[in-house]
């Protein structure tokens, strides 16, 4: 092949090649720096991936189908590079000479297609076998090798043959390329990987296309959770915890360093800061006491202000930093590519106007358009699903520490925070933290837009446009002002919202009472007063945002105005042309974007800020000092108490004090006194709940814990008894006769598989105490702490349980317990007695011993038998359970229909007159019942027993959301106000298009007149109707978004007085099916949606909808034959749009439905947490609410992939405008205006 031929004749068009009729390059360029370019890119990335293929591999894959194929190919361009280079050596004969190029490539080549078998082999073992650099590689291969492609071709065209050879060898290996390409865009599955987004090859992850099958599934029918893919390891909640932990006991240990230095300069500065008062001891009357408290408190709240600060964030941003790479990386080479668009636009109406330049200069154009707004799309929605992750890591990290915090925090740290703040922490400080880490770019990307703007408009308008910078100026403080009202308002109608919420779980928690007394209207016109004043201050943030948005709407048409005002009137030579106009309304537009969200994004980081002090707080609080209690099992006494004192808080008197007691293995001790004279207490302290001032515990062995007020997690009896253990039937059903729980259980639909509601509501004290102690029976513990158990429960069933479980001949008899008590009666019983007062111990020793040294255990017991009588049994707490042993539940706990609840009264009726008569036998027949009944009840699970299931599951809709709930908020609204907002948008519609038109119009002059003989007065008439048409565009807006709220505002007051008064007329078994907190969900929640969402989504929808409409007008108008191409291009994309909304939409419910949970399980285990510590199930705990985190993961994570699919359709309305040559300023109208459409759709 002579290629110096060609080459001869090609060289004299290096200088003048754009100024060819033909799109051509020079042949030396296409074959070095454009075979050099793929080339020199795969050789310098080689190293890197070989190593990172290296570190991180794993088990070697087997040989696939795909593998091999990939492998024939790339062997196949092997053997035509040796072919290319052995007919170069053939050529080498004739007297021309042979240019070096024809050797250097095929070895060059040579050496690639090794390296890429090497590369295609190494990742064999590696979880993802496609490589991203590899795919780049045949893609800057493909591209570069078009050039050379379509030059061989017109060589032959000419009838040229003499390099045929060269050319099939070239074309072959060129379609070889192509076929390579196509197959990388498959993936390989691989079996260590359930999700295929760790698998999917590089084109399958830019373009989502490995999520195509739940897309498809999703538009089929409704997806659920099993539909939904677990999320990969990396994702998974205790790998991102494991990870923040690490940087955040660095960061924070700096942070309390740098907190102790503050607190010993602010002691330096204030020596007689610490000045503790008078003696405690001391005799005080009651004025200074509450004098020295109220200074105290004041005291302490100061102090609390400060603590460890400023490491939360650059913990965060050492966890996710390489995040924060990518999508800083992505987000720079969009806002560069944005820049791209005027200048190209810029090019286009130049060739628009110029006819000299050749015809394939404009589909260059075309072309470039559309690739930038391809790598744009790409890198955009790359960039929003790596923003969205990061937020979402961001949440789970935050409420996965927050949980695991919880269960270790110290009391004193605790008692700062309600569980519903705590909850607030996970949901709302969480929520917020993840919404600014998705926009976290914008704030250095807004800074770079407006600077480029600035930039490229001095370029177009020179010093004019510092005029349009000086109004955006001024407007900045004016904006500031109202946002800080706008904050200001806000924080009064949350007040409002927190006093309205609180007045509904008040009256949704009393709703029996309210019912009896007839107080609904009462309690109605308190929650309507309350919604009033929330509805003024709402309409009152409305307007003042009404205003912000027309300033936002008017800032760019007063900028472009007033700029172009300036330019034209500063020099008599400066004509607006369509190349500087429409090019500098572009960079406006581009401009508009920044200079709105950027007040935005600040006010955001400024809440968020808030959180991040609220969360650094909790964090870093001070862990529970468990230090004192010493756990050795080699130990030869059960517990021992060693000058154990403890304290509920350092700042408080010692509660209790200097306590010396052992016990033995096996012992039963009673523990009695007074009302308040710490017996719970010392309970607490051994379990290591309280703060250690001096002393120490000993404990030998695990422990069980009956707390004195129960802890009932929501779920089935059996579920809260086993707690987390094996099932042992026999030794279950032991448990449950010895708790006298037999009877209830007959009584309850489902027997121990009928679940319990929120806190046990549907159980009464004694039932939620006698299954507290079951649960504690059931575990093989060695030590039992049994805090006054037998309280609220009737003396013959506190008999029954002392005989069956708790005495010496009970389930727990070798077992060590210790039993705080108020029934005198079973202490002859125990082994040893201890008295306390004011948390010392007063006396100890058996129940003969106590009562021979005639102390004050003896005196007390003599006082009471004589107040109590004789023939009366001796029970300290009268406030127990009526009739519990074998109780019917009442209305309230197993709601069903009237008739049957009537029968079981009669039942229970004729039970207690008989229950005398109960025989030891009848229990034996009972429990044999019981078993099998709950073999039944597991035979048939698919037909649960009526009554059985106690809370209704929340219904999730599925399927598009209804005309009807559309019609119901729009007929809310007003049909008369509906009627004026969408006219008034229509009218600023109108006036937009007008302006742009009319500027179209006004380029024209500069055709028309030259810079000498423009008349002042058509420049004046031009500059004052664009000036009007754009404040109509702002009035109209304005009156429009005024309306709008007026007409939103008058809606969220029709439906939540629907609501309520729906609520309060329900009949009472929905209130004993429902959960409170979902119905207070419908009062906050959806609420605030209906005030503060929906209204601007029905603007929004209104505004984008006519901006779409209006620029198509435009560009119809300019180019009529562009109707052709939008009508296929509008059916394809209405069509994606409805293909993937429905799995958007469906996973947006699953979100909400597996977010609940979290917050119920934090509730509850956060009520229950001396319970969980004492039986040491935290792991237990935090395992499950990692799994529940991560199934809301997974959901989040697809709604993510599922709104990430680019875009690409509407990108095709940018390259068909160049079907023809444009001619006019109208066309170059409508090429601006291509640009506009995108962001909308």
């Amino acid at each position: 092949m002579h290629v110096s031929n060609n080459y001869s004749i090609l060289v004299p068009q290096n200088s003048s090649f754009l100024d060819s009729p033909e799109a051509d390059l020079p042949l030396c360029f296409e074959q070095t720096v454009l075979v050099w370019i793929p080339l020199g890119f795969l050789w310098l990335l080689a190293p890197w991936q070989l190593l990172y293929v290296y570190r991180s591999r794993t088990k070697k894959s087997s040989i696939t189908k795909l593998y091999l194929a990939k492998q024939v190919l790339v062997g196949f361009l092997l053997i035509l590079a040796a072919i290319d280079l052995a007919l170069a050596l053939t050529e080498d004969t004739g007297q021309a000479t042979v240019p070096a190029i024809r050797y250097t490539n095929p070895s060059l080549y040579l050496g690639t297609w090794i390296l890429v078998l090497l590369i295609q082999h190494s990742r064999r073992w590696c979880i993802q076998k496609d490589s991203w650099f590899l795919s780049l590689f045949w893609i800057l291969s493909i591209l570069c090798g078009t050039f050379q492609f379509q030059t061989l071709i017109r060589t032959l065209l000419r009838g040229s043959n003499s390099n045929l050879a060269y050319s099939c060898v070239f074309f072959i290996c060129y379609a070889f390329q192509i076929l390579v390409l196509i197959l990388s865009a498959f993936s390989e599955k691989n079996d260590s990987s359930k999700h295929p987004s760790t698998t999917a090859s590089f084109l399958s992850s830019i373009t989502f296309s490995w999520y195509d099958s739940v897309v498809l599934k999703g538009f089929k029918k409704p997806l659920t959770l099993e539909d939904v893919w677990d999320i990969d390891e990396e994702t998974k909640t205790k790998t991102l915890v494991s990870r923040f932990e690490k940087y955040m006991a660095g960061e924070l240990q700096q942070a309390r360093q740098a907190f102790q230095k503050r607190q010993q300069e602010n002691t330096q500065r204030n020596p007689g800061a610490r000045l503790h008062g008078l003696d405690k001891n001391q005799s005080q009357s009651q004025d200074v006491l509450v004098l020295e408290e109220t200074k105290k408190n004041k005291k302490k709240s100061e102090t609390t202000k400060d603590f460890p600060k400023s490491w939360l964030v650059k913990a965060l941003f050492k966890t996710f930093y390489v995040i924060l790479l990518k999508s800083f990386l992505l987000k720079l080479v969009y806002d560069v590519l944005m820049f791209l668009n005027p200048q190209l636009l810029k090019l286009l109406i130049s060739f628009a106007n110029d006819r000299d330049i050749y015809l394939w200069t404009g589909y260059l154009y075309s072309i470039l358009f559309f690739a930038v707004a391809l790598i744009q799309s790409v890198c955009l929605q790359y960039y929003f699903k790596l923003c969205f992750m990061l937020g979402m890591k961001v949440r789970t990290t935050i409420m996965a520490s927050v949980y695991k915090k919880a269960l270790t925090l110290s009391n004193q740290a605790r008692k700062q925070y309600t569980i519903g703040e705590t909850v607030n922490l996970m949901s709302v400080d969480a929520q917020k933290l993840m919404d600014v880490t998705s926009f976290i770019h914008l704030l250095w990307s807004n800074v770079l837009q407006i600077s480029l703007s600035i930039y490229f408009l001095w370029a177009e308008l020179g010093p004019s446009v510092l005029a349009g910078v000086g109004v955006m100026v001024l407007l900045i403080p004016i904006n500031g002002v109202i946002a800080t009202k706008n904050r200001a308002i806000q924080v009064k109608n949350m007040k409002y919202k927190d006093n309205r919420l609180k007045i509904m779980n008040e009256v949704l928690s009393g709703i029996k009472i309210l019912k009896y007394f007839a107080w609904e209207p009462s309690f109605q016109n308190q929650v309507h007063d309350l919604r009033k004043k929330e509805l003024r201050n709402l309409l009152t943030f409305g307007q003042l945002q009404s205003v912000m948005i027309f300033l936002l709407y008017l800032t760019p048409v007063l900028v472009s105005v007033i700029t172009f005002s300036v330019y034209v009137l500063v020099d008599s030579n400066n004509i607006l042309d369509a190349e500087k106009a429409f090019t500098s309304i572009t960079l406006f537009n581009i401009l508009r974007f920044p200079m709105s969200m950027l007040p935005m994004i600040v006010s955001a980081m400024l809440q968020a800020s808030v959180s991040v002090e609220r969360l650094e707080k909790y964090l870093g609080g001070d862990d529970l000092d468990t230090s004192a209690i010493r756990h050795d099992c080699s130990f030869d006494k059960a517990v021992q108490f060693s000058e154990a004192s403890f304290t509920w808080d350092h700042d408080l008197e010692v509660t209790i004090q200097d306590v010396n007691l052992d016990i033995m293995p096996g012992q039963l001790v009673a523990v009695v006194g007074t009302v308040g004279s710490g017996k719970s207490s010392l309970m607490s302290a051994m379990l290591g709940e309280m703060e250690n001032v001096h002393g120490h515990i000993t404990v030998k062995g695990t422990v069980a814990y009956v707390p004195q007020q129960s802890w009932i997690q929501n779920g089935t009896i059996k579920d809260n008894i086993l707690f987390g253990s094996e099932l042992d039937e026999k030794k279950y059903q032991q448990v449950l006769e010895a708790c006298a729980l037999l009877p209830d259980l007959e009584v309850l639909p489902g027997g121990d598989l009928a679940e319990i509601g929120e806190k046990g509501i549907n159980l009464s004290g004694g039932q939620k105490h006698r299954i507290s102690l079951a649960r504690a029976t059931y575990q093989n513990s060695d030590i039992y702490i049994l805090d006054d158990p037998l309280s609220a429960v009737d003396a013959h069933v506190g008999k029954h349980i002392f005989n069956k479980v708790l005495g010496p001949n009970g389930l727990l008899k070798g077992k060590t317990r210790l039993l705080v008590t108020h029934s005198i009666h079973f202490l002859p019983q125990v082994d040893e007695i201890v008295v306390l007062g004011n948390g010392t111990i007063l006396e100890k020793g058996s129940y003969s011993t106590l009562l021979a040294k005639k102390g004050l255990f003896a005196k007390n017991l003599k006082t009471f038998i004589k107040q109590t009588g004789p023939k009366d049994e001796a029970t300290v707490n009268a406030d127990s359970e009526e009739d519990d042993y074998g109780l019917m539940p009442s209305v309230e706990e197993i709601p069903e229909d009237v008739a049957s609840l009537s029968m079981k009264r009669e039942n229970s009726f004729h039970r207690t007159f008989s229950r005398s008569s109960r025989s030891s036998s009848r229990r034996l027949k009972s429990l044999k019942d019981l078993k099998t009944r709950n073999v039944n009840i597991l035979k048939e699970e698919e037909e649960p027993v009526k009554g059985q299931k106690l809370i209704k599951k929340e219904f999730i809709q599925t399927g598009k959301v209804k005309f009807s709930i559309y019609l119901k908020y729009l007929q809310a609204i007003g049909w008369c106000s509906i009627f004026f907002i969408i006219f008034g948008f229509v009218l600023y519609s109108v006036s937009f298009i007008g302006s742009n038109l009319w500027l179209s119009a006004w380029t024209r002059d500069s055709k028309t007149f030259n810079s000498t003989n423009y008349p002042a007065s058509q420049r004046d008439l031009r500059v004052g109707v664009y000036g009007a048409l754009g404040l109509a565009q702002g009035i109209f807006v304005l009156i429009a978004n005024l309306w709008s709220v007026y007409g939103s505002v008058h809606a969220a007051n029709i439906l939540h007085k629907q609501l309520l008064n729906n609520i309060l007329r329900v009949p009472m078994s929905f209130f004993d099916t429902t959960p409170i907190g979902r119905i207070v969900n419908r009062f906050a929640g959806d609420i605030s949606t209906v005030d503060d969402t929906l209204p601007t989504s029905l603007r929004s929808w209104v505004l984008c909808f006519l901006g779409i409409t209006s620029t198509l007008v435009m560009i119809c108008l300019a180019t009529p034959v562009f109707v052709v191409v939008i009508i296929p291009l509008g059916i394809i994309y209405v069509s994606v749009q409805i293909f993937y909304v429905a799995t958007s939409r469906q996973l947006r419910r699953l979100d909400s439905v597996t977010r609940s949970p979290i917050y119920t399980h934090f509730s509850e285990t956060v009520s229950g947490l001396p319970v969980i510590r004492a039986f040491e199930h935290q792991e237990r705990f935090l395992k499950h609410n990692e799994m529940a985190t991560d199934t809301n993961q997974k959901c989040v994570f697809s709604w993510i992939t599922s709104n990430r699919v680019p875009p690409l359709t509407p990108k095709g309305l940018q390259a068909g405008d160049l079907h023809q040559r444009p001619a006019s300023p109208a066309s170059a109208l409508a090429l601006g205006h291509s640009k506009l459409v995108v962001p909308f759709l």
